[in-house]
């Protein structure tokens, strides 16, 4: 069996934190359709369609998991791009939900994020920003990546592990929406 270079890993993970944040977060956004989550809210309601997205991140990370160490080097960007894609659009869905607004802008939708995510929100959106709730959402993912190193047993992990977060976003955005809307 060959040996895992943790610190590869570690620089790979590092370098791909500074991608997303120089523009990966701008094209996940872009390529979202906004109409379509409207309709999806619409038809389903707001609890299905954050269940569908939460779904359609475990699915990712089961896939992932499945085959250890050699789908996880191969499938964790795809998975990470998928459960950030998965939490895009609860907040927009949730967006959505609460204001009526089909369609929102990127820096504004960035706020939302990054205080979902606990950022410091009265900062301007900068690249810097953009680093922090990148790490956040993919430390939170990292420190339980060395758990999909078995297989099998990695997949139900991941899949598992991506349906609780993105669960526990809706969650989160739906009791800041609340409150807000309370007041």
């Amino acid at each position: 069996m060959k040996r895992v270079n943790f610190k590869t890993i570690k620089t790979n993970f590092q370098e791909g934190f500074k991608n997303l944040a120089e523009g990966g977060f701008r094209q996940i956004f872009n390529r979202i359709d906004q109409l379509g989550i409207k309709k999806g809210v619409d038809s389903m309601g707001i609890d299905k369609f954050i269940n569908q997205c939460a779904y359609l991140a475990a699915g990712s990370g089961l896939v992932t998991g499945v085959g250890g160490v050699s789908t996880m080097l191969i499938g964790t960007p795809v998975d990470v791009i998928n459960l950030i894609t998965q939490q895009f659009r609860v907040t927009l869905a949730i967006s959505y939900h609460y204001t009526g607004k089909s369609r929102i802008s990127f820096d504004n939708f960035f706020k939302i994020v990054a205080s979902s995510v606990k950022a410091d929100t009265q900062l301007a959106i900068s690249k810097n920003i953009m680093e922090e709730v990148a790490e956040k959402i993919l430390m939170g993912l990292g420190s339980k990546a060395m758990r999909r190193l078995v297989p099998v047993v990695g997949g139900v992990i991941g899949g598992t592990i991506n349906y609780l977060f993105i669960k526990k976003i809706g969650k989160e955005l739906m009791e800041q929406h609340k409150l807000r809307h309370e007041h």
